[in-house]
């Protein structure tokens, strides 16, 4: 897994380093602007090539100069470069960014909002070193006048960067000031220009990804969708969570030389492919002795006749990621219904609260999964039951809506072995509280982010909580938290259809079959349906998912 930090953490990690002697800030500063067009010019190879004056120092980093002008029937356009730095390091960043195109033979504009005598002195010492090839713009404040008239002579601009905030805001942006709607004005009028922006979108808070304002009313006015981000050493959580890939379109990371440190014992990760191949052993050339009670014996609840859908998309998808046996816990007007739809999965009659205690008494029962499509008011008389046996069980969906109005009757029986799997309005009904702290408008940063819910919600509960969405955050009552995240290279947003989320329950309690812990079972199940939904592609429905599962596996070798 990957260590997603917050803007503190990355704070201290550069500050150790500077502190140890090892690098500079200057010197950081600079990998930092170089890390910067270096990303650009990836992203953008055309920008590379359609320029000239290119240093012999850059030449070896991002390949051989380019032909003399005599070489072209006609000497193409410089190209234009908008640079728009901040009051802090950040800016710094800026004037890094600026004075590299400037060296390769582009023409830059650089706009300073602040006081250039109050830089930090790392900044202070690259804007003293910009201006000696160009000059700087400053406006002590965003006064919409002062960008549209810039903006009438930017029509012909190639880039615009970022760097005003960065990491580093936490005060709110005010009415008269909303970064995005300002920056908007350049690169409105510029249907050509590239936008990107330095370790965050200027505005967006780096530990929750939301913006900072002053009004709900300001939500959403001039939101600048960035085409890249450019961050270093890690990514932040604001990179991961709630509004900020929407503001960051494609995030690429870039070493500043940080990696040799200790760690900075974050408590937060994004999850990755690792977390699957260390979890399941390799099947390759090895000759099993195992047998199916060996993987495990998960009990699904289903609803009545006509309601039992969600249960066997959860059943199959258990099935497929491991389980050994799968049963499906059914009531008697649902017995014709199920036992004509299932072949590989088993069923059993379970009716009332002491239908369930009697089922359990077998103890190879080791997993259980209640909720999808089951029934408030079946589900209300059976959680109790299903708490009471210690077993391993995922509550989604029914299992939790019906304990909406009394939350502590769920949350008293709860115990470590449990997965809590709820969406957005399930959480606002069990958690009303948190749910009320994590909808208030941000004024200033850090703001209460979806990673800081999830985590009280586990302390609450006492059990691991899986908050889903694009931006699905698991905690644990620890205070350990992953963020498994279907943005960028990883969007599936055809995972939003009927039943997805019944496939992941499904998931986790067939991991928790096999013996996966809960928290580990939550991450791997979480990483391995966004996984399925980019196997597939779009048209995805979900009882597709788990038939995914086998190419997959194939593919992490597993």
């Amino acid at each position: 897994m990957t260590e997603l930090l917050t803007a503190a953490q990355m704070r201290a990690i550069e500050q150790a380093a500077i502190d140890s002697g090892e690098v500079t800030g200057l010197e950081l500063m600079e990998r930092a602007g170089r890390g910067v067009v270096e990303a650009i010019f990836e992203e953008w190879p055309e920008l590379a090539e359609e320029h000239h004056g290119l240093t012999p120092d850059l030449a070896t980093d991002w390949g051989p100069a380019p032909q003399p002008l005599e070489a072209f029937d006609a000497e193409p356009r410089p190209l234009q470069a908008v640079v728009l730095c901040g009051p802090g390091n950040n800016g710094g960043d800026g004037f890094v960014v600026a004075r590299l195109l400037k060296e390769r033979g582009w023409g830059v504009e650089v706009f300073l909002y602040g006081d250039a005598e109050r830089l930090p002195p790392d900044a202070r010492a690259n804007y003293e070193r910009w201006v000696q090839l160009g000059g700087v713009q400053v406006f002590e404040t965003f006064e919409p006048e002062n960008w549209e008239r810039e903006a009438d002579v930017k029509t012909d601009c190639d880039l615009i960067i970022d760097a005003v905030f960065g990491t580093g805001l936490v005060r709110r942006i005010s009415a008269d000031m909303w970064l995005h709607e300002k920056i908007a004005v350049l690169t409105t009028e510029v249907a050509n220009a590239r936008r990107v922006a330095i370790d965050l979108p200027s505005g967006l808070c780096a530990d929750s990804g939301r913006p900072l304002v002053d009004t709900e009313d300001e939500i959403g006015q001039g939101r600048l969708g960035f085409e890249l981000t450019v961050s270093f050493h890690r990514e932040k959580i604001g990179h991961r969570v709630s509004d900020g890939a929407a503001f960051c379109g494609k995030t690429v990371l870039k070493s500043i030389g940080l990696d040799e440190l200790p760690s900075s014992r974050a408590k937060t990760r994004a999850i990755g492919g690792e977390i699957v191949r260390s979890a399941y052993p390799s099947f390759v050339g090895k000759s099993f002795v195992d047998h199916k009670f060996s993987h495990g014996h998960a009990l699904i609840l289903t609803g009545g006749a006509g309601r039992t859908g969600a249960a066997r998309l959860s059943a199959r998808g258990a099935l497929r990621i491991g389980a050994g046996l799968v049963t499906l816990g059914v009531p008697p007007s649902a017995q014709m219904e199920v036992a004509s739809q299932i072949s590989a999965l088993m069923m059993s009659r379970v009716e009332g609260g002491e239908g369930l205690k009697a089922v359990l008494e077998d103890v190879r029962l080791n997993a259980l999964c209640l909720g999808p499509g089951m029934g408030q008011a079946r589900a209300r008389e059976m959680v109790p039951v299903a708490l009471a046996a210690k077993r391993a069980t995922v509550l989604d969906a029914d299992a939790l809506s019906a304990f909406a109005d009394e939350p502590d009757a769920l949350f008293a029986p709860l115990h470590e072995e449990c997965v809590l799997t709820p969406h957005g309005g399930e959480f606002a009904r069990l958690f009303p509280d948190i749910a009320a702290k994590l909808n208030e408008t941000p004024t200033k940063g850090p703001a209460y982010s979806k990673v800081d819910a999830t985590r009280e919600a586990a302390k609450r509960a006492g059990c691991v909580v899986l908050f889903k969405g694009p931006d699905t955050v698991i905690a644990d009552p620890e205070g350990r938290c992953s963020v498994s995240s279907a943005h960028y290279d990883r969007a599936a947003p055809w995972l939003a259809t009927a039943g997805s989320g019944d496939a992941l329950a499904g998931f986790i309690t067939g991991l928790l079959a096999r013996g996966f812990a809960p928290m580990q079972a939550a991450e791997t199940a979480a990483w391995l349906h966004v996984e399925c939904a980019l196997e597939f592609g779009p048209g995805l429905i979900a009882e597709d998912l788990p038939e995914q599962l086998p190419a997959v596996f194939r593919k992490l070798g597993v």
